[in-house]
């Protein structure tokens, strides 16, 4: 079967799905329609929002198709009209058997690590905050267990020093719109190899996971070494935001979320979590082995700004000179 003219259903809600679909589009793929979250109020201002898939759909005169529940009959019977020949999913909720087992040539993933490692919400933030020198995108086929499914291809990401959530979502989201096209050749040909990823688990109890991350799992331990401070930090950069608080002169604590942090090891007598600053252009936060510079930061209520910037407006208190 050609693969181009494969009837596919495309299934995602953020950003990182819509390249994947521009990536369809654009290389002359035939979507006949797109399955994306129901709009929802968002922000201080609680006004709707519509997903980046759907916002993209709609400029490309795509049909889109918004469930609120995967099981209800008016919407199995609207996917059934598209009549798919494949469905690809990327970042998307957990398809009952009902979706995943309706097109012939089967429903695949495409999911930000290198399965079988990493499966949950959060692949992108977790292998940052664990100190990882390479993930990468995998494609599968969707079966009865989320993200267990037989693997059809893997690609290896590097991770750079310093690299941070924002910039790795970028490489990967490439990676994995490469990876969802090649995928749908080689599913159209025939030629699909699936790899059982039992066979690729030597050790169960080792495999690293990904859960999603909530706002109470982002405040920042200043008693762990300062690499790994650093990584927790640049894990969860630009979004959640790891956080940490402040005096602000007032007897008040103020939250401060950083983005962009140096590590570096030095000797010193403070306690973990002690703010060294200059007040000019230096703000450091010391751990049990070194130290913190911040590079970018917020604080609630301002924009993201360098440390110098930031210290134009804010002065702390009760400091000590930076090491």
């Amino acid at each position: 079967m050609e693969a181009k003219k494969l009837r596919i259903v495309f299934m995602g809600t953020p950003e990182i799905a819509t390249y994947s679909l521009k990536k369809l589009l654009d290389e002359g793929y035939n979507v006949v329609g797109v399955v994306t979250a129901p709009d929802k109020p968002a922000g201080r201002g609680r006004k709707i929002r519509i997903s980046d898939v759907k916002k993209f759909a709609l400029e490309n005169n795509l049909p889109v198709l918004q469930p609120e529940n995967l099981k209800s009959p008016e919407f199995l019977d609207a996917l059934h009209s598209l009549k798919p020949d494949i469905q690809v999913v990327v970042a998307f909720r957990i398809l009952p058997e009902a979706v995943w087992s309706l097109p012939p040539l089967g429903t695949f993933n495409m999911h930000a690590s290198l399965l079988p490692d990493y499966r949950g919400a959060a692949p992108i933030n977790w292998v940052l905050i664990n100190g990882e020198k390479e993930t990468g995108v995998t494609t599968f086929l969707l079966d009865r267990q989320v993200d267990t499914g037989k693997i059809l291809f893997r690609e290896k990401v590097n991770i750079d020093e310093g690299e941070t959530a924002g910039s790795l979502h970028e490489k990967l989201k490439v990676a994995g719109g490469r990876l969802v096209v090649k995928t749908i050749d080689t599913l159209a040909e025939g030629s699909a190899r699936p790899i059982d990823q039992k066979d690729l688990i030597k050790d169960p109890s080792r495999l690293k996971k990904a859960p999603k991350i909530f706002k109470e799992d982002c405040r920042i331990n200043w008693s762990k070494p300062c690499r790994e401070v650093a990584h927790f930090i640049h894990g969860l950069s630009p979004v959640p935001g790891a956080y940490t608080y402040v005096d602000n002169g007032k007897n008040e604590k103020t939250q401060i979320k950083l983005f962009e942090v140096e590590p570096k090891k030095r000797n010193h007598d403070h306690p973990p979590g002690k703010i060294l600053s200059d007040n000019r252009e230096k703000i450091q936060f010391t751990t049990p082995d070194g130290i913190i510079e911040v590079k970018s930061l917020q604080i609630s209520g301002k924009k993201r700004m360098n440390a110098e910037e930031f210290l134009r407006g804010f002065d702390f208190q009760d400091i000590t000179k930076p090491l």
